[in-house]
């Protein structure tokens, strides 16, 4: 073998790109073959002589070889190793950079972010010194591969990693997608610059966020309208985002986002006519009911247009939203998937999730991580979700260093593997190309992405704040610092792309279109027309008591029955389970008594015949917290299920039953997100306990109960809510009833206590069927799922409907009774069996016991003939298991007031107020209850 050539170009000598780490090996065994048999073209040579031409070769090379290094055997050896050791520095030097060259990145217009420790992208930490700076190395798969000297590595490195996009990506465990967004940014030329036409179209855009707020701040002096302006870059942002995305071939966006900016995207991209804007501002309204359509302050609206883009028409629809920060999050995504289910777009391609963000909510609030969970999970994935942080690196007067306890806002995205792009929002270029790279990556791998615009708030959280009080050194800085526009206008100038007039010319033009009232977003087709919208005529009926045929002939509810006990022939159901599934075919037949898991699943499986589509999610949803329902059979033999309700249409996606994560905030806003959109889908939510709930209530108090009236939004969402006092202490008794009643006005929701399967199964029919579509909350049964007496026979659900008032059912003489007990849910079996009891003992009770099975709307003609009924009687009783301050007494005390006539009494009976729902010890349970019992029967 020849030893190496020395009479290269001199510049070739410092070449060790094939000193690879790869190659170490084979380069050690080389010199030791060469050194063992002395090979040179063919013919024999004395070892020693090639061993002397070898160290004269490495004699020649005196920059390369270590210091103190003489060529001997030995001396070439050490060289090897020091050569390859300088080789695998800078491939950890590379990595270093892909892994931590964000902390050095040029991403803080103001410079108060605070930075983590950068000392592992410092070339010096790997033994790499000045003397290196000129020395060739292999740059492995970095930009495509090849050699280049340190330096330019360096340079390079510095320029991808650390200009004014800080990337977040090597954490990524799937390679395929860490490999391509490194090749993305390490492609060169980095960041190619636009064409001149589409950076004037960004000027363009920069100049509307900016003119926007100057108008409104000179206009409306003091008014509230929480300024985009320092994030400026949002609405460049969002316009790339849309028209890119409607390139790709998305037909539909759904934005949601809190204050900051709104009004500004309201106007630049969904086309709001800026006339109706400043009347907002001036507080005019135009409502038929006041009282009914409450309204919403103008920060709070929604809206939804048709932009054209080069890919055709996206319809972009901004959601309405509260000021409970974040929680608009999983309402867009419910939107969103409803909206995907109706196109049948199972690729998730053709809708679009945007949301956006504050960087101190994005961090602190909880409902972020519920909302990634769900992000790849079966029942509410909707394909990756494009987030927007506008990061005004603050939050109201709180700093970062209280905010926190992270280095980055965006820290909770990596939970699930999303991508992170922190982007300087002064760099209007670096933002077009970090949104394009975000899309691209949500398009190509239908993952998560994050756009964390890092930017400045210029004014305080609101126009009436002063922020310098308590951050003037931050504020002392903003106060100094150019707009986004005046920095690109006068790149752009300094460029030689437009000249200072036409700079001028787009305010002056911008604020004249404002002045006459125009709409100024560009390529909005007739705003607030959509072209995909959904006729909801037919489900806007204001009637609770409107007609409806509820009733399933015998024969049907028979052979449905038996389509949900089947399952493959190959499937091994649990032997109870099966038991089961035999036993509903006999209740459908009116062979026994058929219980609650049975006429839950009939509900269903007739909606679904009549063109409804079903969607159940909760904790425990598929087999159902107390083992009643049975929706998902699993096979004992082998790992997979079977969902018998998908198969009573051609279609398995017109029902889908989930097992959700472990939230209740986040996948109750889903629920209501997809109840708003898609009106012929019975959307239910379900509590593992009632009490549950409790960690949804924001979406309660700010969608559920009041979407209507602040944004006439129509919801039919159902909550089952398991609840009744039985002795198992104070948490999983109550879900809170007399929370939903103190928030019922105006028909807003249904609350419903059933206490019959066939009052179920009605309940669940007329929810769909009527044109009064509202929230349905219901208490549902926990031990009257298998209570002897709380059964339905096949003809109440070939015969019935649902009754909001159920009287009396043993026979009793009605001129005789002195009592009426009236009560909801649980209590009424236990009262009913006591009386049961007592006659049987020869006590005869002269008290009839009537069920309020609707709450709200209060039926007060249906109660009031069931009391009629009973001339006689003197006292009436409402009765109650929960304390007094709870459950129903305070909040249907006055309606009771007024269905009772002149002569009557009316007198509550149940157990004392307490600041607990009940109590902790079975035996006092057992006592206290027995003790409402006698108490509600008592004639004396």
């Amino acid at each position: 073998m020849k030893p190496p050539n020395t009479k290269k170009d001199p510049e070739n000598l410092t070449d060790l790109g094939f000193l690879s780490g790869a190659n170490r090996a084979y380069l050690e065994s080389m010199y030791q073959e060469t050194a063992g048999h002395g090979v040179n073209d063919g013919a024999a040579q004395p070892v020693a002589d090639q061993a002397q031409q070898w160290r004269s070769v490495f004699s020649s090379l005196p920059d390369i070889v270590p210091t103190g290094t003489s060529p001997s055997e030995s001396g070439s050896r050490a060289w090897f190793e020091n050569a390859a050791q300088k080789q695998a520095s800078v491939q950890k030097l590379i990595m270093a950079f892909r892994s931590l060259g964000h902390l050095l990145a040029d991403v803080d217009p103001i410079g108060v972010m605070p930075r983590g420790d950068a000392d592992e992208i410092q070339h010096e930490q790997y033994d790499l010194g000045d003397q290196d700076l000129d020395t060739v190395f292999d740059v492995g798969d970095m930009a495509d591969g090849g050699r280049k000297t340190l330096r330019e590595i360096l340079a390079f490195l510095q320029q991808v990693y650390c200009g004014p996009i800080g990337y977040e990506i090597r954490y990524l465990t799937n390679i395929k997608q860490r490999t391509w967004l490194m090749q993305q940014a390490e492609s060169a030329p980095i960041r190619k610059p636009l064409p001149a036409a589409q950076r004037i179209e960004l000027l363009d855009r920069l100049t509307a966020a900016e003119g926007l707020e100057k108008y409104l701040h000179t206009k409306y002096v003091g008014q509230k309208r929480f300024s985009l302006e320092g994030g400026d870059a949002l609405i460049p942002m969002l316009s790339e985002l849309i028209q890119q995305f409607g390139a790709q071939g998305v037909k539909e966006v759904v934005i949601g986002m809190a204050h900051r900016g709104r009004l500004n995207v309201l106007v630049n991209i969904l086309g709001k006519a800026p006339k109706d804007l400043f009347s907002e501002f001036e507080g005019d309204y135009e409502t038929e009911d006041a009282d009914t359509n409450t309204g919403d302050v103008k920060y709070h609206q929604g809206a939804s247009s048709d932009i054209q883009t080069a890919g055709g028409i996206v319809h972009v629809a901004l959601s309405f939203n509260p000021s409970h920060l974040e929680i608009i999050g999983p309402v867009v995504e419910g939107s969103v998937r409803a909206r995907q289910e109706r196109r049948g777009d199972s690729a998730r391609k053709q809708v679009i999730p945007i949301i956006i963000h504050g960087d101190a909510a994005f961090a602190g609030q909880g409902v972020v991580m519920e909302t990634l969970n769900m992000a790849n999970t079966r029942g509410f994935s909707t394909g990756g979700t494009v987030h927007i942080i506008i990061n005004n690196q603050i939050g109201f007067t709180t700093n970062t260093l209280d905010a926190r306890s992270t280095l980055y806002c965006t820290e909770v995205a990596k939970l699930v593997q999303a991508p992170i792009f922190h982007v300087n929002g002064d760099h209007a270029d670096a933002v077009n190309y970090a949104t394009r790279l975000a899309l691209e990556y949500r398009m190509k791998f239908g993952g998560d992405v994050v756009l964390d615009l890092v930017c400045y708030r210029r004014h305080g959280h609101n126009e009436a704040d002063e922020p310098a009080i308590t951050q003037p050194i931050m504020y002392g800085k903003i106060r100094k610092h150019k707009t986004p526009r005046q920095i690109y206008a006068e790149k752009l100038i300094g460029q030689g792309v437009i000249d200072a007039a036409q700079a001028q010319r787009m305010i002056q033009q911008y604020r004249d279109r404002l002045d006459e009232g125009q709409v100024v977003a560009g390529q909005v087709i007739n705003p607030n027309k959509a072209l995909m919208t959904l006729d909801w005529k037919p489900y806007m009926g204001d009637d609770w008591r409107e007609p409806v045929d509820t009733r399933v002939g015998h024969d049907r509810l028979i052979r449905l029955a038996q389509t949900l006990s089947k399952f493959p022939r190959d499937f091994v159901a649990h032997k109870r389970v099966q038991a089961i599934l035999e036993e509903r075919v006999a209740m459908a037949k009116g062979d026994v008594g058929m219980d609650w898991g049975c006429a839950e699943l009939l509900a269903y499986a007739t909606l679904l015949e009549q063109d409804y589509q079903v969607r159940l999610s909760g904790q425990d949803a598929g087999r159902g917290t107390f083992s009643h329902r049975h929706a998902t059979l699993h096979d004992q033999s082998q790992a997979r299920t079977h969902i018998p309700l998908q198969y009573v249409t051609n279609s398995h996606s017109d029902f889908l039953v989930i097992n959700s994560l472990l939230s209740e905030e986040a996948v109750l806003g889903f629920e209501f997100g997809y109840s708003t959109t898609e009106p012929r889908t019975l959307v239910i939510w379900e509590a593992q306990f009632g009490d549950f709930v409790n960690g949804a209530q924001v979406v309660i108090d700010q969608f559920i109960s009041s979407g209507q009236a602040k944004w006439t939004r129509i919801c039919s969402l159902v909550l089952f809510l398991p609840h009744g006092m039985e002795g198992q202490g104070p948490e999983h008794s109550s879900a809170r009833l007399e929370r939903f009643l103190q928030l019922c006005a105006e028909h807003n929701m249904q609350v419903c206590v059933p206490t019959t399967p066939a009052q179920m199964f009605h309940m669940l029919r007329r929810q769909m069927l009527r044109s009064f579509r509202r929230p349905l909350i219901v208490m549902t049964p926990k031990s009257l799922l298998r209570h002897k007496l709380a059964v339905s026979a096949a003809s109440d659900l070939a015969d019935g409907k649902f009754y909001p008032v159920l009287g009396e059912i043993d026979a009793l003489n009605n001129r005789k009774v002195k009592k009426l007990v009236i009560c909801s849910g649980k209590v009424y079996y236990d009262i009913l069996q006591q009386r049961r009891l007592e006659k049987q003992a020869g006590k005869q009770k002269n008290v009839a016991i009537i069920r309020l099975e609707q709450v709200h709307p209060f039926p007060v003609r249906e109660l009031r003939a069931e009391i009629e009924k009973y001339a006689q009687a003197e006292s009436v009783v409402w009765c109650q298991e929960e304390p007094k301050n709870q459950g129903c007494w305070y909040q249907i005390s006055y309606y009771l007031g007024k269905v009772i006539n002149q002569r009557q009494t009316l007198d509550y009976v149940g157990r004392e107020g307490s600041p607990s729902p009940a109590v902790g010890y079975y035996k006092l349970h057992v006592k206290q209850q027995q003790h409402i019992v006698d108490a509600a029967l008592d004639c004396g």
